[in-house]
């Protein structure tokens, strides 16, 4: 068989293979999740993925187009006719035009990165006229426990959200170092002992949304997934009232007896004991220290103004302190 015929046959099912990941990703009817986001979160982190591949295409797309052709162009064989230059061995428009470009796009891709990291940062509030709900998060082995402090419920392996009602998680973990994910409203966080992270997320269209942790952390880490259910604001209200009446309150024994390693079905709880995420929080922390204070310990909204009023108070008394001495 001639190698030409070979090579076009190769080239058509590079061109159709691209084609068929391009359409799979983007057209698929929302099968790649990340490409079908339901918030404002998961739409700019889209958003940004489609902008720095495409800034990417431009470089990695005219180079494999390029190798092909040069390739071909300068085959060894009997009938290539092309001119040989043994000694041409530089060209300052060549040398300037494949340095110049990808220089340009990696400064432009570093630009649109920055922009959308500052954007994107995890502990910065979603701009909104709602208040935001807050669920605290616990990653154990291998189950997901979410309470929600201001309602007073707690969920396993199940998170009920409002729609268009900006959420702020407060994630740690009691167990191996997790990463909890919500692939349609936003990316991945780690959850770890002894530390409370922030993420703020949002859902603007009701449904049922798959999220799971995404870290590799033993026996069970592939059915640690859980349902987010997007609900109206009544229908969110309803649910948590059916909660506070039908379901067994969450108990210091039931929490331990929960966080032994083990599967878990959904399950829901009229009550949580008070201060419950602080103590998962600092179970590790010796007493006296505070190594993770600067990363995030646990502290509700209510907990934060004090210490922060009660800090002011302190540093208040020792300027007055200082100056008396002066």
């Amino acid at each position: 068989m001639n190698k030409k015929p070979k090579a076009i046959i190769a080239l058509v099912l590079t061109v159709l293979t691209v084609a068929l990941l391009i359409w799979t990703c983007f057209y698929a009817g929302g099968k790649y999740v990340v490409f079908d986001p339901k918030g404002p979160i998961g739409q700019a982190q889209k958003e940004l993925i489609i902008l720095t591949t495409a800034l990417s295409a431009l470089i990695i797309v005219p180079v494999m187009i390029l190798t092909f052709f040069i390739v071909w162009r300068y085959r060894d064989t009997p009938t290539n006719k092309v001119k040989y230059q043994p000694h041409w061995d530089d060209s300052k428009k060549l040398e300037t035009t494949w340095w110049a470009i990808p220089i340009i796009v990696i400064f432009i891709i570093a630009v649109i990165t920055a922009r959308y990291t500052y954007l994107l940062e995890p502990s910065k509030p979603i701009a909104s006229t709602q208040k935001p709900v807050t669920i605290q998060v616990t990653s154990l082995d291998w189950k997901w426990l979410f309470m929600y402090p201001e309602e007073g419920i707690a969920t396993v392996n199940q998170v009920h959200i409002p729609k268009g009602v900006p959420v702020r998680f407060e994630l740690t973990a009691d167990a191996p170092m997790n990463s909890f994910w919500i692939p349609q409203l936003g990316g991945q966080i780690y959850t770890m002992s002894g530390m409370a992270m922030k993420l703020h997320l949002q859902a603007d269209h009701e449904g049922t949304y798959f999220g799971s942790g995404a870290n590799f952390s033993g026996e069970h880490f592939g059915q640690m997934r859980f349902d987010v259910e997007v609900q109206s604001d009544e229908e969110y209200k309803n649910w948590v009232a059916d909660i506070k009446k039908q379901s067994k309150p969450l108990t210091k024994d039931g929490y331990l007896a929960l966080a032994k390693p083990g599967l878990s079905q959904p399950a829901e709880y009229s009550s949580i004991p008070d201060g419950l995420f602080k103590e998962i929080v600092n179970k590790y922390v010796v007493e006296g220290s505070n190594p993770h204070a600067g990363h995030g310990e646990a502290t509700s909204t209510e907990d934060s103004s004090k210490s922060g009023t009660e800090e002011h108070a302190a540093m208040d008394m020792s300027h007055m302190n200082m100056s008396g001495h002066n």
